[in-house]
């Protein structure tokens, strides 16, 4: 599988997950955070379109560790892929480097999974990795990684991240929304969402929405409701929130005003099924930018992790 397919496959993946969900408002990236955060045999967390990848293929096999490895990744901690069980690909950007200094030695990824790629010019390979409940003989304590979602330690954590951040943000209202002409956040009150989570993954909805500011990412905020940019934004600030929920332990919440999306939603990107690759990489950088801001450090999975 090239790197095309791989695109092509998820998108396709994706998009009949959107149509399935579509009676409930439960979107494929709220399993991202539903089951445990996609992360490496060495507990650093899959990024981008990898942890979009692997989250809607533990929830299709109701496969609750979320982690994984190469073959010879498990191999080297003991444990063994069983026979005849089928790998799931993720995709790896590496540098590209004349002949002369290349190095093929080992042919292990560094999988973390950053679909931004950085400065120069990079090339795509597309990488095997298997559950740990595909594998035989893991120790428990590198596969046992359930967690309580919503402990008051949790959200209190939360409002220390947003807090931290400094954004302008107006509690009250009905609406949330981000005014790019202000700068500005609004966010009604806690009370009045069903379910704390639901609060939290709006507010970092909406965060997601102010780094596209000129001042700090600068995405494209031009688009109206029903444009392609407009679709597009909002996928990517949905995908951020479920990026920060996984990272946060807060369980996913649905918000009906996702009925209203679907449509173009499932429009963009059966038009441009390359369009996956950049969201998930914008949104992955907004999350990165914003915990930055609220001094929140993460690290990806290396190829060690593999």
């Amino acid at each position: 599988m090239n790197t095309d397919e791989l695109i092509e496959h998820v998108t396709n993946d994706l998009i009949a997950a959107i149509e399935n969900g579509a009676d409930t408002w439960h979107m494929p990236w709220h399993t991202i955070a539903t089951n445990a955060q996609p992360r490496s045999i060495d507990d650093r967390p899959y990024r981008g379109l990898n942890a979009v990848v692997l989250a809607l293929t533990a929830a299709a096999n109701g496969w609750p560790s979320g982690t994984w490895a190469t073959y010879r990744g498990w191999q080297r901690h003991g444990a063994q892929v069983r026979r005849g069980e089928r790998a799931t690909h993720v995709l790896l950007w590496k540098p590209a480097r004349p002949a002369t200094e290349r190095d093929d030695s080992t042919n292990e990824p560094d999988d973390s999974g950053t679909s931004t790629p950085p400065r120069g010019r990079l090339v795509s390979r597309v990488f095997a990795v298997f559950a740990a409940e595909q594998a035989d003989g893991a120790d428990s304590t590198l596969t046992d990684r359930d967690e309580p979602r919503d402990t008051p330690e949790r959200i209190a954590a939360a409002d220390t991240y947003f807090a931290s951040i400094g954004a302008n943000v107006i509690n009250g209202g009905n609406r949330a929304c981000y005014i790019p002409a202000d700068d500005r956040i609004h966010i009604p009150h806690l009370s009045q969402f069903e379910q704390p989570a639901l609060y939290y993954s709006t507010t970092c909805h909406e965060h997601v929405h102010w780094t596209a500011h000129p001042s700090r990412l600068a995405r494209d905020l031009t688009g109206r409701f029903g444009d392609d940019a407009y679709a597009v934004e909002e996928l990517i600030a949905e995908l951020g929130a479920a990026f920060w929920c996984a990272q946060s332990a807060i369980a996913p919440a649905t918000r009906h005003d996702h009925a209203s999306y679907l449509a173009h939603w499932v429009r963009v990107l059966k038009e441009h099924p390359r369009v996956l690759l950049t969201v998930a990489a914008r949104a992955q950088a907004a999350l990165d930018y914003l915990n930055q801001l609220a001094g929140v450090t993460t690290a990806a999975a290396t190829a060690d992790a593999a």
